[in-house]
């Protein structure tokens, strides 16, 4: 067995029941450092905490405490200036990085900072704090691309275009309406992220390894010190629980959904079958070969993205599945996965907030689209009912209206009365006036209807919801 690194001989935070070093191999399998040094903004914050608690609780002399908590801020300045510091350390673990530095820098006072805790409780306490902080991060961020989506709303009311189910023209919508069911599918997604910090709002120091702490420690106070608004209720729970991270991860794959459709409606609507968007030049690419191409790489890319979301999720629902109570160090694997889908999630937010905001809308290309007559074939089953027909007889006749039009080559709006009268002797003359798309559009009137009035009151009222999204937590 090869030695582990010659600066970590004698200062692992686990080592005097061993009478050999691990493997050198095995020691940087097992090492979390390179990505747990995220937490570090953490792990200053809870180590000063824990300093004032056994002060407080006499384990350390009030000095003592001073000491040490004013060594830790000088190492957290070193940490946030001296980056080789960090990148050359061999510490097995955030943990070990910090109590390592500080034993060097205070000797024996260094080493009593860890007096009755464990770094099971560290990891589930600071990757606790890290969830409730990037949460607020994502939350600004979610609420900065509804913010897009209601400017382009408004910038855009009255404007007709297709909407379609089964990528089918079906009825004619306000681009408004469109706009604004995305919005609102970007509120839910603020809304569970929110949730996800409040799940993780709990603090579980003071639990210990797993039984909790045989010192007289006052948790409630830790909690406060540390931003939380509660304690966890069960020590061994509270070291191997990580449903707030679940619920985050499933916070960012939800919103990764909402944001590939966004990409997919994007990409469609920038094609040349499609023209209902000008694709701004600061968030395109070009062809390599092809000098004509202006590609929408940013939605593709965002539309791509989603994949690793779904696939950190996973990889942490696997990594829990099976096991058993109290804390596992399979759960060393929840933080690089959370991470990464953080910062992905968080890129393609942004990007999709700025690349939405340079969007041009081409209204003439969306009014042309919306003229199509299929889109108000349903009006003509509703005109039939206000004259007493069944709506399914109703919606027979129309079909049968319709393959009529297809066969003498003329659009429904086109065929002559009398023709008409051959399928409902109901037709009269006044058809005309339903089979517009501005009457259309206007007879979908109900709340959080495409009707012009509807969709300005949906608008006030999002913007309302959205200005709460936007204040301080």
């Amino acid at each position: 067995m090869s030695d582990a690194p010659d600066q970590q001989k004698n200062q692992k935070m686990w080592g005097g029941r061993f009478e050999r070093d691990p493997d050198a191999s095995f020691y940087e399998f097992e090492r979390s450092w390179k990505f747990d040094r995220r937490l570090l903004p953490q792990e200053f914050a809870l180590d000063r905490a824990w300093a004032h608690a056994i002060a407080v609780a006499g384990i350390l002399s009030h000095e003592e405490g001073q000491q040490i908590v004013a060594a830790l801020d000088e190492l957290e300045l070193r940490a946030r200036s001296d980056a080789p510091w960090l990148d050359n350390s061999k510490a097995e673990d955030v943990h070990h990085f910090v109590e390592s530095a500080l034993i060097e820098k205070l000797g024996a006072l260094g080493a009593k900072l860890h007096t009755g805790r464990s770094r099971n409780e560290m990891v589930a306490t600071e990757f606790r704090m890290y969830v409730k902080e990037v949460a607020r991060v994502m939350r600004g961020a979610i609420a900065k691309l509804a913010r897009s989506f209601a400017e382009q709303a408004e910038c855009n009311l009255g404007i007709p275009m297709p909407g379609t189910t089964h990528m089918q023209h079906a009825q004619p919508i306000l681009l408004s309406h469109w706009l604004l069911a995305h919005a609102e599918a970007l509120h839910r997604d603020a809304e569970r992220v929110i949730s996800a910090a409040a799940r993780a709002d709990s603090c579980p120091l003071g639990s210990g390894a797993l039984a909790g702490c045989a010192f007289p420690i006052d948790r409630k106070a830790l909690a406060r010190d540390l931003g939380f608004s509660g304690i966890t209720a069960n020590s061994l729970d509270a070291v191997s629980d990580r449903d707030f991270a679940l619920e985050y991860l499933f916070a960012l794959a939800a919103l990764s959904m909402h944001l590939s459709r966004l990409a997919e409606d994007m990409i469609l609507f920038a094609s040349p079958e499609f023209s209902f968007i000008q694709l701004p030049d600061e968030y395109s690419t070009g062809s390599s070969l092809m000098p004509q191409k202006k590609n929408p790489d940013a939605w593709e890319l965002i539309r791509g993205k989603t994949g690793r979301i779904y696939g950190a999720l996973l990889a942490v629902l696997v990594a829990c599945k099976g096991l058993p109570s109290s804390y596992q160090r399979d759960l060393q694997e929840d933080k690089e996965a959370l991470f990464s889908a953080h910062d992905q999630a968080l890129a393609a937010t942004q990007i999709a907030a700025a690349a939405l905001a340079a969007t041009q809308f081409r209204e003439d290309r969306l009014r042309e689209a919306a003229q199509d007559p299929a889109l108000v074939a349903t009006e003509v089953a509703d005109y039939l009912v206000t004259f007493g027909v069944p709506f399914r007889e109703a919606h027979e006749i129309v079909g049968k209206v319709l393959r009529a039009a297809e066969q003498d080559g003329k659009s429904i709006r086109e065929m002559p009365l009398e023709r008409l009268k051959e399928f409902s002797s109901v037709f009269d003359r006044n058809l005309g006036t339903v089979l517009t798309v501005e009457a259309a559009i206007a007879r979908r009137a109900v709340a959080g209807g495409t009707a012009p009035g509807a969709v300005r009151a949906a608008l006030v009222n999002f913007k309302s919801r959205l200005a709460k999204l936007e204040e301080n937590p």
